[in-house]
Order: structure tokens, then C-alpha cells, then sequence
């Protein structure tokens, strides 16, 4: 059985503020950064990473609170926060430049980077991206809100309900939730401090940026599962091109990896060609 609470031979570490970054890098060509969902990791991005290894130098963190990162000390978990913790890593790296490209969570850290360093990306990729206000919680952030539940979840986060939230985040034709992926998610979950940070990140107040959202002046494509409602990045970003899978569920990249790749490049691709003002 892998170990993915332990480091893999391509692992990589940085010092970021205080806080020990993992991350993986490969691939030649423009840097383009992969930020995963909450209750996730790189690994996420594992198959659509291949990919795009061939057309760009892929750089995919673990962010705080999940993975081999790990919690804050500060237990900072607002959205800001995050995306500030992103250009610090960028700017360790000596990436100056780079597309940015976020399912879930990690969308809505790709857009707030977009606003507060906007002269740092080349172009903005968005995959069931959240941030609006949401008018249905998943369950098992609802879980960790309560106050009963809190401290219990801080100690034990069942395999069960891991395995359960999974399946009900993919769409109704995918067969990608396996032992395997339940096993990764629940060793990453229990490694020392991961699961009360994902306790304090469901209780962490984020604030609503998204009238600010017109202000994105970066190229953006936003990548939609047609289940997927309460988005509306491709009315309030202006220019925004937005695909829409028919069947994925919510974890786009790891269900259909070959078409995000596919959707990624060619954006990609027709942001370089554009003329510059």
C-alpha cells in the first residue's frame, strides 16, 4: 500500500513565511502553478499534470492546512491569506511570471491572486471554482460547523465519511473513487494537525470578494461541470471563455484529466499569441 503521508522521491520543500511548502515540479516551458480543492492535495492533479508537462514547467504546491504542508501556526485560513502565501512561494521559486490554474477552492485562490497580483499571471484558469456566497455547504464542512461535532472531528475523521464525501464530488458516470484514492485522502487527512486544520479552515469566515470580480484583467477560461450551479465568473469576469463538461462532477481534474489538459493548453496556447497592448 503507498504511503502518501510520507514524501515521494519527486518531492520538493520551501520555506514560505514560516511555513514549510510542499510542491512539485516538472515539465519545460511557461510556469503554469495547479492549486488543488480543500480536503485535497497535489496528487489531485496527478494525471492532468502529465499532461501539461509537456507544454509547461508545472508547479503544484500542497496548500496550507492540507498534504504534506500542513497547518498554520497562525491558523490563517482566509482566501487572501492563501493567495498571498502562493506569491510568496512563486517569488521563492524565482517565477516571475506564470499561469495559474484552481478547481475548487484552489479557483477561488487563482482569482484572489489575479486581483492582488495581476502584472504576476500571464493567464487565469478556473475549475468549479467557488467564492461566491454558497447557498449549500458540502456535508462535510456542514459537520465540522458543528460545535458538538468539532472537537470530536479534530481527533477522528472516519474513512467511511471520507470515501463518502468523495463519491458524492464526482459525477454520476465516474469510476475514479477507489480504494486507492479513499486510502490517499484519509492518510493525508489524519497525518499530525491536517485534520483540525481542515476543521478551522470550515469555521474560518471568508470574505466576499466577488463584486471586485469585473476588475480581473487577466485572460481567463473558466472549465464547468454542467451540475455545477452558483458560478458566474464567466458573466462577472470581463472577456472570460467558459467550456462546460456535460457529465463531471466536481473534481474535473481528476475525472476527466485528458480534457482539462486538453482546455488548458489551448487557452493557454492562445494567450501567448495574442497581441500584447
Amino acid at each position: 500500500m503507498s504511503t502518501w503521508s510520507e514524501p515521494q522521491s519527486d518531492s520538493r520543500f520551501v520555506v514560505v513565511d514560516g511555513l514549510r511548502i510542499h510542491y512539485k515540479r516538472a515539465g519545460h516551458g511557461p510556469a503554469l502553478v495547479l492549486l488543488h480543492g480543500s480536503a485535497s492535495s497535489l496528487q489531485h492533479f496527478d494525471r492532468a499534470a502529465g499532461l501539461l508537462a509537456e507544454s509547461f514547467d508545472v508547479i503544484r504546491p500542497d496548500l496550507p492546512a492540507f498534504g504534506l504542508t500542513g497547518p498554520r501556526e497562525d491558523r490563517d485560513y482566509r482566501v487572501p491569506a492563501y493567495a498571498a502565501t502562493v506569491a510568496g512561494l512563486l517569488a521563492e521559486l524565482g517565477v516571475p511570471r506564470c499561469a495559474v490554474a484552481g478547481n475548487s477552492l484552489g479557483g477561488n485562490i487563482a482569482w484572489n491572486l489575479a486581483l492582488d497580483h495581476p502584472a504576476r499571471l500571464t493567464g487565469l484558469v478556473l475549475v468549479n471554482a467557488t467564492g461566491y456566497p454558497e447557498k449549500t455547504v458540502p456535508t462535510g464542512m456542514r459537520l465540522t460547523r458543528n460545535p458538538l461535532l468539532r472537537p470530536v472531528l479534530r481527533r477522528l475523521m472516519p474513512r467511511g465519511a471520507i470515501e463518502r464525501n468523495l463519491r458524492a464530488s464526482v459525477g454520476s458516470h465516474s469510476k475514479i473513487v477507489d480504494d486507492a484514492m479513499v486510502d490517499r485522502a484519509h492518510q493525508l487527512m489524519s497525518r499530525p494537525g491536517n485534520r483540525s486544520a481542515f476543521v478551522d479552515f470550515c469555521n474560518t469566515d471568508q470574505p466576499d470578494r466577488t463584486a471586485q470580480l469585473p476588475r480581473v484583467a487577466v485572460p481567463t477560461l473558466v472549465l464547468r461541470s454542467a451540475g455545477i450551479d452558483g458560478q458566474h465568473f464567466a458573466r462577472d469576469i470581463p472577456g472570460a471563455r467558459e467550456l462546460v463538461h456535460p457529465h463531471g462532477g466536481h473534481l474535473l481534474p481528476e475525472e476527466e484529466p485528458q480534457w482539462v489538459a486538453d482546455a488548458i493548453t489551448e487557452f493557454l496556447g492562445s494567450c501567448a499569441d495574442a497581441p500584447t497592448h
